[in-house]
């Protein structure tokens, strides 16, 4: 699902001036839906975060039904023949043009030449890499597996709602051992990744008892619809990342200065959600590209994909640090707009450049020996990284509570 257009995978035989018209337009369009669509998902995953986070939650892990709710969407959208099925009749490439439409429940070589046809078409790569990728975070995943061994994972009885997704610390309402720490580190890996795996399934599933379903699926991609979508995307692309820029720079809620209710009491949705809007999608171009360009390199052991997450981690460990102690200036997080920013790097640009939907696409589609390496490296060398990072700062000199 992360594959995307290249000009290598085209059979395009049209004319030179409609392949040079789409060598302009195919790029443009798929970098538009990936900054739409990475904006879409971050702020999906954030509301979903704090409707799932509540007392008496069974599970209150912060990105736990995020990863499970992209896996499966991913899972739909990767087996799925009806969608994109018409747009066979408007490719330009010798598959496409002239053929007969694919049938539901076809496989073959057919099957094959269609889901790489699918796999290059714009709206295609913002649903899968921007929204799916952007929706699911690999490393609030390995955030929350730290957390549990280090006994700091919050609750919604001790604590409240989270402010976003950047978890305050918190004392531990109660002291474990070590072999505990290690259950709940164990329970959090095999709750995450057994539930994204099966929504993956789920989801693939769903695709194919749709395909008969009495409603046609398929006009929704028809080439008229998806091309008012391809040309509208780049203005609202544009739009919502300047608009939340300029909403992160002069926020509404602040026009002469503190409000009656407290100094700036109106504006923690800043920090909440419109520095993760401007942040995600550098995440997601970032991810993208890196797929793009590295997964090709080891078949077995996709490059891209592992290397991001593995960065992500590491900045969101960095991030979580610097919100949780005083900085040179002497305040916690280097003050309210210092700790926002951190709050968007954390969930905006760590959250869009790390994935879970793409990852358990990539294991359930390796052999199994490589899923086993490929998993367990990521989950090794990314707990490694957060042991490093944050634990160094927790077991000595501590965490605060960030200001905002």
């Amino acid at each position: 699902p992360e594959l995307s257009y290249s000009p290598e995978e085209s059979d395009d035989k049209t004319s030179p001036r409609a392949s040079v018209a789409e060598l302009v337009t195919t790029p443009l369009f798929t970098l538009s839906y990936l900054v739409f669509f990475s904006i879409l998902g971050t702020l999906a995953r954030m509301g979903l975060v704090w409707l799932t986070f509540y007392p008496g939650a069974p599970a209150v892990l912060g990105v736990l039904w995020a990863n499970f709710a992209g896996s499966m969407m991913m899972g739909f959208l990767s087996e799925d023949r009806m969608l994109f099925r018409e747009a066979q009749r408007s490719s330009s490439s010798s598959y496409g043009r002239g053929r007969p439409l694919i049938s539901a429940g076809e496989t073959g070589d057919r099957f094959i030449a269609f889901l790489k046809l699918k796999k290059s078409i714009p709206l295609y790569i913002g649903l899968t890499t921007g929204f799916c990728g952007s929706l699911t975070s690999f490393s609030s995943f390995m955030r929350d597996v730290f957390l549990a061994l280090s006994n700091d994972l919050p609750t919604p009885f001790n604590q409240g709602p989270p402010p976003g997704t950047a978890f305050h610390a918190a004392e531990p309402s109660t002291h474990r051992n070590g072999g505990y720490s290690f259950m709940a580190l164990v329970a959090v890996i095999i709750l995450t990744v057994s539930l994204s795996l099966g929504a993956l399934k789920v989801g693939a599933h769903a695709a194919i008892g749709l395909e008969h379903a009495p409603f046609p699926l398929h006009i929704f991609g028809a080439p008229s619809l998806r091309r008012a979508f391809d040309f509208s995307v780049p203005v609202l692309a544009v739009g919502s990342w300047l608009g939340a820029v300029f909403l992160a720079i002069w926020p509404p809620d602040r026009p002469g200065g503190p409000s009656s209710r407290g100094p700036w009491s109106n504006e923690t949705w800043r920090g909440e959600a419109i520095f993760a809007c401007v942040f995600a999608p550098l995440g997601c171009l970032g991810r993208y590209y890196a797929s793009l360009y590295m997964n090709a390199l080891a078949p077995s052991f996709p490059l891209g994909t592992f290397a991001v997450n593995i960065f992500g981690t590491a900045v969101l460990g960095m991030a979580y640090d610097l919100q949780h102690v005083s900085l040179a200036s002497g305040m916690v997080g280097g003050g309210r707009v210092g700790c926002q920013v951190l709050n968007g790097v954390m969930d905006g640009f760590c959250g869009a450049l790390t994935t879970v939907s793409t990852w358990v696409v990539e294991l359930d589609g390796l052999r199994r020996r490589h899923a086993w390496v490929y998993g367990t490296t990521s989950v090794g060398v990314g707990l490694g990284l957060l042991v490093v990072i944050m634990g160094s700062v927790r077991w000595t000199v501590g965490w605060s509570n960030p200001v905002c």
